[in-house]
């Protein structure tokens, strides 16, 4: 059994650090909420047993002190209906304020405290801050994964203030750790990464650091071209970093070295212009014609990477195929879901994580055809690029 769940919260008052960072429209209201609602089963086993939860989060990216549109004050309402509780909110994270009123919290009690970038010591990992902070509870619990590579005070200092019993991982933290080590330590063959996006630069990590476990890696999405351009491929007007040419002809070397099959798309849905309504037509991948570029994968290339991807037994999936915001240009990113999904249903093990990736696949309704979705984004992206989290280590000494 787990730390989180065989401890008893009787009594105690937990600190809880979650990532509250959620999208919020011009009327303060959120427009997903997936986050706030994966920690619902961690602050309800604390308050279930007894004990009382203080919520800790950061809202955007405010830049010299409070600003209302950043304030947490905008999320107690929809908190308070997720539990079926009324939550207490501070407005102050180490104020006076916040230090009474986590003192007078009773059993049973939820309080969720200000911004935490209101302070600038936050995100500097400043220890004097995180000692204030850690001042409001008897135990620290993290359940924040999608900031779990930040050394911030609130993530990867602030443990060092409970003792080793006293500090622990949350349900949705462990369920993130647990998945992402089953992909990347644990895989059964055949292990298929799909990564996709815009950009080469910003997956080169992921992609060697793959290179030594999976057996295939399917490139689409905007990233892809570089690839093909690379090769000796005309890409008309695609995306293209040219000065990521030699990585991805390292790249494609290293991967035929280790015998891990590099699946790039051998056609295109291609377009006039970057636009929803463009002119469309498809194209061959290394033959787009000048004054077109590339916007999501053609019909060849989703039934061999579906192919690919339903023979897999492991599957991790980082990056859309083309612009599925367009709807002339989801049909690949839709395709991929697809195959995803009836691989995971006929026993693979799939992991779909970074932003764009689980917005696809709660989009088509398929979140809940995949083995899990993680909700943290650049965190699941260091992980596996084989970097140690601060918020992982913190906890785990």
């Amino acid at each position: 059994m787990s730390k989180f769940s065989s401890y008893n919260f009787a009594g105690q008052k937990a600190l809880v650090r979650v990532d509250y960072n959620v999208p919020l429209n011009d009327q303060f209201e959120i427009t997903d909420d997936t986050r706030m609602r994966a920690t619902i089963p961690t602050i309800k086993k604390i308050i279930n047993d007894g004990g009382s939860a203080i919520l800790m989060s950061h809202l955007g990216r405010p830049k010299g002190g409070p600003e209302d549109k950043f304030s947490l004050k905008h999320l107690v309402t929809h908190l308070s209906k997720l539990l079926g509780s009324p939550v207490l909110f501070a407005n102050d994270c180490i104020g006076e304020q916040a230090h009474v009123t986590a003192t007078m919290l009773s059993t049973g009690e939820v309080l969720l405290l200000e911004n935490l970038r209101f302070y600038k010591e936050e995100e500097k990992g400043d220890e004097v801050f995180a000692k204030k902070l850690s001042a409001l509870g008897d135990v620290y619990v993290n359940d924040a994964f999608g900031t779990a590579h930040r050394a911030h005070a609130s993530t990867a200092v602030i443990a060092k203030f409970f003792p080793p019993e006293k500090r622990m991982f949350g349900l949705l933290m462990e369920s993130e750790v647990i998945s992402a080590e089953k992909v990347l330590h644990q895989s059964q063959k055949p292990f298929v990464a799909i990564i996709g996006g815009a950009k080469v630069s910003d997956k080169i990590l992921i992609i060697e650091n793959l290179l030594e476990k999976a057996t295939d890696i399917i490139i689409g999405g905007g990233m892809s071209y570089t690839f093909l351009r690379a090769m000796g491929g005309k890409i008309g007007n695609s995306l293209c970093e040219d000065d990521r040419l030699n990585v991805a002809n390292d790249l494609l070397k290293k991967a035929a070295e280790k015998n891990v099959c590099i699946h790039l798309p051998p056609d295109s849905v291609i377009a006039d212009k970057f636009d929803a309504n463009a002119n469309d037509s498809t194209s061959p991948s290394n033959n787009i014609p000048d004054g077109w570029m590339g916007l999501d994968i053609g019909e060849n290339a989703c039934e061999q990477f579906s192919n690919v991807i339903k023979k897999s037994k492991t599957i991790l999936w980082n990056g859309p195929m083309g612009v599925f915001e367009m709807k002339k240009f989801q049909h690949g990113t839709k395709a991929i879901a697809t195959a995803v999904a009836e691989s995971t249903q006929n026993g693979a093990f799939s992991l779909v994580g970074g932003g764009d990736s689980v917005a696809a696949v709660n989009q088509f309704g398929f979140a809940d055809r995949v083995s899990y979705v993680s909700t943290g984004g650049g965190a699941m992206l260091e992980y596996f690029e084989g970097k140690e989290l601060p918020g992982i280590a913190a906890i785990n000494g």
